[in-house]
């Protein structure tokens, strides 16, 4: 009897354990399990890293983050902070004693915290109504710099009698007069600018630095500790020209404001060399055109000298960090759809130092990362890829180590589909075009399957080969995916990128049909079922494709542009849109801006079309879906609008909103589908 228990038991084990191996499809709720890293910030001797894991609570629909520490070997790996808040933006005191950080743990208002390892407790120097921003370290490690909103009065010509007491009124008029008043994300604007501050590790009262009309950029500490540098425009016309910012000066003593840089162009990401007598910065020569590319430059701390170290890469140079030894400095790009970690001399001679970085957007998959420095030049960065969001990893003298896997629990037991890299040319001129072609889960050759064209925004932006939510969910509903980067995308030189230079959108049509014909050659696509989504700049393209061809048996236009005219006199960012990509205002150019408005072929649409927005989208405002929700239901095209209520154009607000998003595509792909 006991051997039969024992076969018994044995059988019943074997058996559970198969089943607990047993993988199946990803779900639209995984998104509430999916964590990444971000902000890996690396102790000045190298030997530790402090990181952000963020992380998803399904039942409050919130994003939450606690900051972890590990050795630079990977050992050790352990939290510092705990708990369902929002701890962010970790940064070394120059002795890596002390870690400066964000969090709202204590009372859901965003602080300003000193971490001490030593005694390992947490200390809160600020108790502002305001979040303070991004936060720097004194060389002497005893304070530190900030920015912070500091509300103003809100002027009014308005003369409204007073209402009796005890009556009631509706709220009073709100006036405004300028010409930035709103923000996606942010709403109506607060009357105020972001101001500099500077505390010591004692906390009390920060003191405020700066008091002009105009908001300033994170500081950095000269080497003496008795100024700042940071970058603002502080120009009188900067409503009119918000990308003519400067590298300024600020003088603790006296309170003085000298400007570093003049030129016509935005100049920022200050970065002060080992020695304290140079400082790198990120900017360009504006000419107005759609996409300029962003070099390195250095330059004295007090603005002579000026040179351009990344003239020959043609490719926007961001993120300056100094060798310890001041011979050159490390920066970040983008390149065929990877970020990299370059390195140039200060003789001018470039070279590339890590790939891979990425796995920050959860969504899509644009492709971003991040590094940080140490001493010794050890470079942590966030690690992405097709098979996982970002997780942590550390360069070392040549050698990449991956340092977390925070999605191996999940992925043990879910399929995800794989990617691959596909190249075509354009026919229109034979340009080459690169895309990824993302494939179902127990994906066969043999088998035909149903295609979405996933299209990207921007449109001066970059997919790459990235983890990305809503392609998998995609895929894991049995769709054949491909993405794609065509011209006037980011990370191939500002030629291609300017190719839809005041010509958007047009040819950039021909390079996604070619590469939906690309993929159809293998022979696994399902002719009869080709659907096609993007948003934003994707989602302009979605509705210009539709314009110009059935070839779609659905198709979902997220967040788009769909009249140029009421788009440009309606978004936030209204000095920018008609200046630089069009090169007059709608009353100038009336033709112009009509010729590429997908309003003015929606008389050819038949394919049935849905409308997806977030209602508090001020980028591509909901009134531009509902046009054009409005003349599809005029043209009797089958159509539908899905409103996303409380979302800004991100569509990120809280998890449930992406899965939402996900999940009202899939549903309105697979009704058509499955018609015949």
């Amino acid at each position: 009897m006991k051997k039969v228990l024992v076969f018994l038991f044995l059988s019943f084990g074997l058996y559970s354990l198969t089943i607990a191996q047993q993988k199946t499809n990803l779900e639209l709720t995984d998104l509430f399990d999916l964590e990444y890293v971000t902000s890996p910030s690396i102790s000045p001797d190298g030997s530790k890293i402090v990181y952000v894991r963020n992380f998803k609570d399904i039942m409050t629909d919130r994003d939450y983050s606690n900051l972890w520490i590990v050795n630079a070997d990977g050992t050790q790996n352990r939290p510092l902070t705990q708990g369902n808040q929002r701890d962010f933006g970790p940064v070394w005191s120059p002795d890596g004693g002390k870690i400066a950080y964000r969090s709202n743990a204590q009372d859901e208002r965003v602080k300003l915290f000193v971490f001490y390892l030593d005694t390992k407790e947490s200390v809160a120097l600020t108790n502002s109504a305001n979040a303070p921003g991004a936060v720097s370290w004194s060389a002497d490690g005893q304070q530190l710099a900030f920015t912070q909103f500091v509300p103003a009065p809100k002027k009014s010509m308005l003369s409204i009698p007073s209402k009796p007491q005890g009556a009631e009124w509706n709220e009073a008029p709100i006036f405004i007069d300028e010409l930035n008043y709103r923000g996606d994300g942010a709403g109506y604007l607060p009357s105020g600018n972001s101001q500099i501050f500077t505390i010591g590790l004692s906390g009390g009262t920060a003191r405020q630095r700066t008091f002009d009309n105009q908001n300033h950029g994170s500081p950095i500490w000269s080497a003496d500790g008795q100024s700042l540098f940071f970058s603002a425009n502080l120009h009188e016309n900067s409503e009119l020209e918000p990308a003519n910012s400067e590298i300024y000066q600020l003088d603790l003593a006296s309170g003085k404001i000298t400007a570093l840089t003049s030129r016509f162009g935005p100049d920022s990401n200050p970065s002060l060399s080992p020695d304290g007598k140079m400082i790198a910065y990120t900017g360009f020569d504006d000419s107005f055109q759609g996409y300029q590319v962003t070099h390195l430059y250095v330059m004295n701390t007090d603005g002579t000298g000026i040179k351009n170290l990344t003239a020959d890469l043609d490719r926007d140079a961001g993120n300056p960090q100094w060798e310890a030894n001041g011979q050159g400095i490390y920066f970040q790009y983008d390149e065929f759809g990877d970020t990299k970690v370059g390195y140039v001399a200060l003789t001018g001679k470039i070279r590339t130092v890590v790939e891979g970085l990425g796995g920050l957007d959860l969504g899509r998959p644009y492709n971003s990362g991040t590094y940080s420095l140490s001493s010794n030049n050890r470079i942590a960065y966030t690690l992405g890829g097709p098979e996982h969001p970002a997780d942590l990893a550390i360069w070392n003298g040549g050698t990449t180590t991956r340092l977390t896997a925070l999605n191996d629990d999940i992925f043990s037991y879910r399929k995800i589909g794989k990617t691959e890299e596909i190249w075509w040319e354009s026919s229109f001129d034979g340009r080459k075009v690169q895309g990824w072609i993302v494939t179902p889960p127990d994906f066969d050759p043999n088998k035909k399957y149903p295609f979405i064209l996933e299209i990207h925004g921007g449109p001066f932006a970059m997919y790459g080969p990235s983890f990305a939510y809503e392609i998998q969910a995609y895929a894991a509903a049995g769709y054949v995916v491909v993405y794609t980067n065509p011209r006037g995308s980011t990370g191939y030189g500002q030629e291609f990128g300017n190719l839809i230079h005041h010509d958007y959108p047009n040819h950039d049509y021909e390079d996604l049909m070619s590469g939906v014909d690309a993929v159809i050659e293998k022979g696994y696509i399902d002719t009869e079922n080709l659907f096609v989504t993007g948003g934003s700049g994707g989602g302009v393209l979605t509705a210009w494709i539709v314009g110009k061809t059935d070839r779609f048996k659905a198709a979902v236009v997220a967040k788009p542009v769909i009249n140029w005219t009421s788009f440009v006199l309606h978004a936030d960012g209204a000095a920018f849109f008609g200046k630089y990509w069009f090169g007059a205002m709608p009353w100038e150019d009336i033709e112009n801006y009509w010729r590429r408005s997908p309003l003015s072929l929606v008389g050819n649409v038949t394919t049935p079309t849905m409308l997806l927005t977030g209602e508090k989208d001020f980028r591509t405002p909901i009134s531009e879906s509902e046009q054009y929700y409005t003349a599809l239901k005029l043209q009797g095209v089958e159509s539908a609008m899905v409103r996303i209520p409380n979302a800004s154009h991100g569509l990120v607000n809280r998890p449930s909103m992406l899965m939402s998003k996900s999940a009202a595509i899939l549903s309105w792909f697979n009704h058509y589908r499955d018609q015949k």
